[in-house]
């Protein structure tokens, strides 16, 4: 019976109508960051030519034969709806996200190495921010017009205010060049494998990275948090478990937190789509070699295949993150499956 009831679940309207959404959004994004990369002005192929002579001292004509037998396989002058065609085919048929001129690799091998590190620094740092902040949101909402509200706004402003990437080089220029406690660059220093040496060495990396994160992040989650909470605390069974002479640690736990939380659970299942993404100025400050490493390196110089492949990993994961919410919160709120 449960099988069925899945199966029944799984090929009914909604659902299919929902998958059938998705896919449509993963196309739509996978042209429209096709045709921007393409249609981005200059010269790719030029551009490395100069890069070549200011670099070497060749003529321009040498450094051009140079720039164009390292970029095989790229033709500008191909028309865009045949290099779409043939893209969507090595993509369909293949599995195929691109070349990476740049690395000499496919970029399904470039994204196989640089998504663990995104994966693991980013998750434990979501996770870190968002129970400190949960935290944090619900004791403020309950206390209400206390003095850590009032250290929270301050602090909540303050990060707000402030890119992530100047907080990261706060921390990268104090903590790893002045104090040398933490390494400048890379995700490791030990030879790797499934000792307790080498996954020491991982934190030890990925220590300022995941410090950074979570300091400028815990005050989005903190202001959910408290939001919701606040909008909970005025419902009127909470004022009802208050007249049955509830304990206020009761109220708080079962009635407030639980109904406060499912927004932000909401929100922190978005973040982990949108995490394949990776940290762009986080990881390229820390030199960490993530996918937001990668993007911004491909973005500087133009290595449209592996773009293209970082992109759609990128949105793919967007995109399911949002599907799997849809199933999941029905499960945590009985009020939205009755619906």
């Amino acid at each position: 019976m449960r099988i069925r009831e899945l199966l029944r679940i799984l090929l009914s309207p909604v659902v299919i109508k929902r998958v059938l959404l998705s896919l449509a959004t993963i196309w739509t994004c996978m042209t429209l960051t096709f045709i921007v990369i393409h249609l981005m002005p200059g010269d790719v192929i030029m551009s490395f030519a100069y890069d070549i002579v200011q670099t070497y001292g060749v003529t321009y004509e040498e450094a051009y034969r140079i720039a164009t037998a390292f970029y095989t396989g790229y033709d500008p002058t191909k028309p865009l709806h045949e290099r779409y065609i043939e893209y969507i085919k090595r993509l369909l048929l293949e599995g195929n996200l691109g070349y990476s001129h740049l690395w000499r690799l496919p970029a399904n091998a470039v994204i196989a190495r640089a998504l663990p590190w995104t994966i693991f620094v980013l998750s434990q740092a979501l996770l870190i921010s968002f129970a400190i902040g949960a935290t944090l949101g619900m004791y403020i909402a309950w206390k209400r017009k206390g003095t850590l509200e009032a250290i929270t706004m301050g602090y909540v402003s303050l990060t707000e205010a402030t890119p992530n990437f100047a907080t990261a080089l706060i921390f990268l220029i104090v903590f790893a060049v002045i104090l040398k406690l933490f390494p400048l660059r890379g995700a490791y220093s030990v030879e790797p494998g499934l000792t307790i040496t080498f996954i020491a060495d991982c934190y030890y990396h990925a220590a300022l990275p995941i410090i950074v994160y979570v300091i400028e992040h815990l005050g989005m989650w903190t202001l959910l948090m408290r939001g919701s909470a606040v909008s909970v605390l005025g419902e009127d069974y909470v004022y009802a478990a208050h007249a049955r002479g509830l304990k206020d640690k009761r109220i708080a736990i079962t009635y407030v937190g639980r109904n406060a939380i499912l927004p932000p659970i909401t929100t922190l299942a978005i973040a982990f789509g949108t995490m394949l993404g990776g940290s762009l100025l986080i990881e390229s400050v820390f030199m960490y070699p993530g996918i937001g490493y990668f993007i911004a390196d491909a973005i500087n110089k133009r290595d449209y295949g592996l773009m293209q492949g970082l992109f759609f990993v990128t949105t793919v994961g967007i995109v399911l993150a949002n599907l799997i919410t849809d199933f999941i919160y029905p499960v945590l709120d009985p009020r939205v499956r009755r619906r």
